[in-house]
């Protein structure tokens, strides 16, 4: 017998999925998430090999989403970094650039550079801008600096168009690496790109993460080989693409978003074998709120982010993330006005219902709107409807003057309303009409709100999947390897050296070959961009070109998108202005082999299915409505309901409002209708 198994942290679960690759037959396991995380995970790995009653041996891959190098900056806990510079150059971690958090807040704080300037150091030499040698490097200055250096845990290089020449980079690790054993990280490796303060801000964020991700992934290896699992342990990285641990480690900032990437790559799985190629990711836990879009069933990506105010340049999916999730916190501000987030109850002490909080969540608003079942909720829970109706009462309902039910349903309309926002970030400000998608909702608390947020946005169509609550680990074992290569190539498109660009190209996709040949995959996929933008700008757009050689008509038509896509995002084109070739990305896939999965989990009767029992369930403008309660396990293919109704799964709940239709596909998704969309 042989398994995979995927693991997905989250801040209240840590959820696993168990897949037979020769049945396609799924087992879904969630255990409470821990600090420090590795506990979590081996609890969990033990739970599942004691479930199965089958040998470690057996398990034969291991795919990790970690929010591990996310924890450390939020936390401040990274490495002690230095930073070697071109001379003249060392305060550019700090001065940055002119935006501002808040235009018109005068005296808000910036973040604190990664790298104190007392760890920053410059170093004689200096390439032009084109990459020829105009000083070279000092490497006596380099040496002079290792006393300095042995008080630091990693260091960041970084020198002035480096992108083009990387050669004073490589020795200045030759000549360090003789003396020194800590991690060191190139920018012309990180981030080979123009733009000194972005790719600076880069290669100084993965080299301060870069022992703490070795660290954790390392222990993890360790703890994984006491348990006699014998699998290489993979990675989920911020493109959605899984490597190995010791290819992670060496990119750190690359995991900064791994734990969402998971999420909205299996949503795309899920969409595909649908027949949906056109989602809304609407991923809700228990703190956090993850959106996304997949168009065309390609999942929407980005190359700039932040965290904690600091920049980030590497490819990522496109997340929108808010602090509204099950866990969420309602409170009243000082205006008396009630509010939801982005504090959350955590896994410990959890909502005021799980048995210890004693502060009202979004899910204590479910369990006392009749949402939720106070049995047979979240793996077997007990919930305790008195702890949250206290909560709710004293910290709500009383200071506001409210009945426990107005209290309760403006928490979750609260919470709708901010989760409603967010999908409006990704959707009408980017120039993308929502009802034209359908809305995919997964996590502990997403198919929960899903029916409601359809309802607000004209979202014709929800679907929900049988494995909704821990969708993010399944993600991990449907995604496939990826690289992203990019190279700086600033040139006008109507003069640009084709044979430069192919050049370019071949190299990259040498490379990725190379990182690719020992990971399991079935074929390799390479997908082109050219980023453009008219001159004068300072962003980019992507432009996607094909698999065939570059010639004048290819780069016209790749100009020409370009053109639409400026349209589509801002509203408007310059026709007549010049376009310029920015950075050449290389994206390689190497394709895994994708199971037939089987989502059965139950023992569905024979017959038709009836439903379990009914109740009085809350609904913003209904009052208490009779509703009918399904178990998810009884519901067949073909099944058809009609809100008011609940399912209620082993791992998430769906609520259908009223005048919602509902409907069982063959892949035993749950998909949800409006009246009006009928």
């Amino acid at each position: 017998m042989s398994i995979h198994i995927g693991i997905d942290v989250g801040g209240t679960f840590t959820d696993l999925v168990i897949l037979d690759p020769a049945s396609g037959q799924l087992e879904l396991l969630k255990v409470p998430s821990t600090k420090p995380a590795t506990q979590g995970i081996i609890d969990g790995l033990q739970l599942a090999i004691q479930t199965l009653g089958t040998q470690a041996e057996a398990v034969t891959r291991l795919v990790h989403g970690s929010t591990v190098a996310t924890n450390a900056i939020l936390e401040g806990k990274w490495a002690k970094t230095a930073l070697l510079t071109t001379a003249g150059f060392r305060d550019v971690l700090e001065i940055g650039r002119q935006n501002r958090p808040s235009l018109y807040d005068l005296s808000v704080d910036r973040p604190a550079p990664l790298v104190p300037r007392s760890q920053r150091f410059g170093i004689s030499e200096r390439l032009d801008f084109q990459g020829h040698v105009l000083k070279a490097l000092d490497t006596a200055q380099v040496n002079q600096l290792i006393p300095l250096l042995r008080e630091v845990e990693s260091i960041a290089v970084c020198f002035l168009f480096s992108y083009l020449n990387p050669t004073h980079e490589q020795q200045v690790r030759s000549l360090l690496g003789k003396e020194l054993n800590v991690p060191i990280s190139l920018s012309s490796e990180i981030l080979p790109e123009y733009r000194e303060y972005e790719r600076t801000a880069t290669t100084v964020m993965s080299a301060a993460l870069r022992p703490v991700v070795g660290h954790y992934l390392e222990e993890l290896d360790d703890r994984v080989r006491e348990l006699k699992i014998a699998a290489k342990l993979q990675v989920m990285q911020s493109n959605a693409g899984i490597v190995s641990t010791s290819q992670a480690a060496r990119q750190a900032v690359q995991m900064l978003f791994s734990g969402p990437a998971g999420g909205v790559e299996g949503a795309r799985f899920i969409g595909h074998q649908a027949g949906l190629e056109h989602l809304i990711t609407f991923d809700m836990g228990g703190t956090s709120t993850d959106v996304a879009l997949v168009q065309k069933g390609n999942i929407a990506m980005k190359t700039e982010g932040a965290i904690e105010g600091r920049p980030v340049r590497t490819p990522m999916v496109d997340i929108h993330s808010i602090g509204a999730g099950g866990g969420s916190l309602a409170w009243i501000d000082a205006g008396r006005s009630l509010c939801v987030g982005p504090q959350s109850a955590g896994s410990d002490p959890g909502p005021a219902c799980y048995g210890k909080g004693e502060k009202p969540t979004v899910t204590d608003a479910q369990l006392l709107l009749g949402r939720l079942a106070e049995k047979n909720v979240l793996g077997g829970r007990t919930l305790n409807r008195e702890r949250a109706e206290r909560a709710i009462f004293d910290m709500i309902a009383q200071p506001s003057s409210l009945s426990l039910e107005e209290a309760a349903s403006g928490i979750l309309e609260i919470a709708d309303a901010q989760m409603e926002r967010a999908i409006r970030v990704i959707t009408v400000q980017r120039g993308h009409d929502p009802r034209k998608f359908a809305l995919l909702a997964f996590g502990g608390a997403g198919p929960m709100h899903a029916g409601a947020l359809a309802e607000r946005l004209s979202i014709p169509t929800v679907i929900v999947p049988p494995v909704a609550g821990v969708l993010s680990a399944l993600g991990l074992l449907v995604a496939d390897c990826v690289i992203d290569l990019v190279q700086t190539f600033i040139q006008r498109a109507d003069g640009a050296d084709l044979e430069k660009i192919d050049a370019h190209f071949a190299r990259m996709r040498l490379e990725a070959e190379t990182r690719l040949r020992h990971e399991p995959v079935v074929r390799v996929e390479f997908s082109r961009t050219l980023e453009m933008r008219y001159r004068g700008q300072s962003y980019e757009l992507p432009v996607e070109l094909g698999e065939e050689r570059l010639s004048k008509e290819t780069l016209a038509e790749a100009t020409q998108r370009f053109h639409l896509a400026h349209s589509q995002l801002y509203g408007y084109a310059m026709r007549d202005r010049p376009i310029e070739i920015v950075n050449l990305h290389l994206r390689a896939i190497g394709r895994t082999a994708k199971p037939a999965l089987r989502f059965k989990l139950g023992k569905a009767n024979e017959s038709s299915p009836v439903h379990a029992s009914s109740r009085q369930v809350y609904f913003w403008g209904h009052g208490w409505l009779e509703s009918q309660i399904w178990l998810r396990e009884h519901l067949k293919p073909g099944e058809q309901l009609r809100g008011p109704v609940v399912i209620e799964g082993r791992e998430s709940t769906v609520v259908l409002m009223p005048g919602q239709f509902a409907k069982i596909d063959a892949y035993e998704n749950v998909i949800i209708e409006s009246e009006g969309a009928r």
